[in-house]
């Protein structure tokens, strides 16, 4: 009895895997090679069954559930020949107009069945996918502390609402701190990466009096991550920022990511700061990465940005001027909030867009 247990419940677990989109079962794989032998056994071995050949009809649908294009060629042409290999008799007319239209209506509906039941799971997949990403990278508030913020996130990969960069802000005992960066790789294959790396800024953002630790804390998460996963070699960019309690200045530190472009009276500069090594290469021991405090003025934006914007080249290989472009807009579109839109509308019209795109805005009172 137990055994019989057993099998049923593999043979549930395999069917549900197939609704989910994994390989069909067994049964149905071998489904359409089994037509094809029963009809060729029994009309070879006598001519009274010609009238079962409208059970070929079924193999071709049957195998687009199983098999890729060519197996589905292949045992289509089987078909072909079977039905008109002299020995088979069924190049002969029978009485089986009525019976194909029956069979064919009746194979229609159990494909209908199964691919029903597979979209309703993929849609309920995916609901479960975008929450999870959701809760990986929360959309930003309007406002952390006295920091107003405002977030842009396109993922590379399709389908994805989470890739291989990452940003977040912050308010903890040291101030409001944000931290935006890009991990190696792309698409569903870096999440987990982002997953260590924003676990890590979440708690020191809380526990480390200083950017210097912080950004130490992060590089020892990923350092640890890396050891689990031979020939794992992962490293992310990231720049800090950490605004003083009334707003008026800001330090930055970045571990090879691009600084963070300062906006000011309808002028627009990168900020000067050393970079340092990128995170997962190992910052103790190293010489830490060297800060700078900057002073803000009311009304001073701070803008941040990936690669995936830096980097952006059009077809004759020229890259999108983002330091003149955003001060371009600043005057046109003084609103801080309206920037990521204004610079991600530029920027699919630039050119076309293979990187994950992040952008953050920060705007002191």
């Amino acid at each position: 009895m137990r055994s019989q247990r057993g099998r049923a419940s593999r043979r549930h677990e395999e069917d549900r895997g197939w609704l989910r989109g994994a390989p069909p079962p067994g049964w149905v794989r071998v489904l359409p090679v089994l037509l094809l032998v029963g009809v060729a056994g029994a009309t070879t071995a006598t001519p009274d069954a010609r009238d079962i050949g409208f059970v070929l009809g079924a193999i071709p649908p049957l195998a687009v559930l199983s098999y890729g294009p060519l197996a589905t060629g292949v045992l289509g042409l089987l078909v072909v020949i079977l039905l008109n290999l002299p020995a088979a008799h069924l190049n002969r007319p029978g009485n089986t107009d009525l019976l194909t239209i029956l069979f064919v209506a009746a194979l229609s509906v159990f494909v209908s069945y199964v691919r029903s039941h597979r979209d309703a799971q993929l849609v309920a997949e995916r609901s479960i996918a975008e929450a999870v990403q959701r809760a990986v990278l929360p959309p930003l508030p309007d406002r952390v502390g006295r920091i107003g913020c405002v977030g842009l996130y396109r993922a590379a990969q399709d389908g994805t609402l989470v890739g291989g960069d990452f940003f977040d802000v912050r308010e903890g005992p040291y101030g409001v701190r944000a931290v935006m960066g890009d991990v190696q790789g792309h698409g569903l294959a870096a999440v987990g990466t982002v997953v260590s790396l924003l676990g890590a800024f979440r708690e020191a953002a809380l526990d480390q009096p200083d950017l210097e630790s912080v950004a130490a804390r992060m590089d020892r998460r990923l350092a640890t991550d890396s050891t689990r996963v031979r020939y794992a070699e992962l490293f992310a960019t990231a720049v800090l920022l950490e605004f003083s309690a009334d707003a008026g200045a800001v330090r930055v530190v970045t571990c090879g990511h691009p600084a963070p472009v300062l906006l000011r009276e309808g002028r627009a500069r990168e900020v000067a700061v050393t970079p340092g090594v990128p995170l997962g290469v190992g910052l103790v021991g190293a010489d830490p990465p060297k800060g700078v405090t900057l002073s803000l003025d009311p009304g001073d934006v701070l803008f941040l940005a990936s690669d995936g914007v830096w980097e952006a080249r059009d077809a004759d290989d020229a890259f999108y001027p983002l330091t003149e472009r955003l001060a371009a807009l600043s005057g046109t579109a003084p609103d801080p909030a309206a920037l990521p839109r204004e610079v991600w509308a530029e920027l699919v019209r630039h050119c076309d867009v293979r990187d994950d795109v992040t952008m953050l805005v920060l705007s002191p009172p």
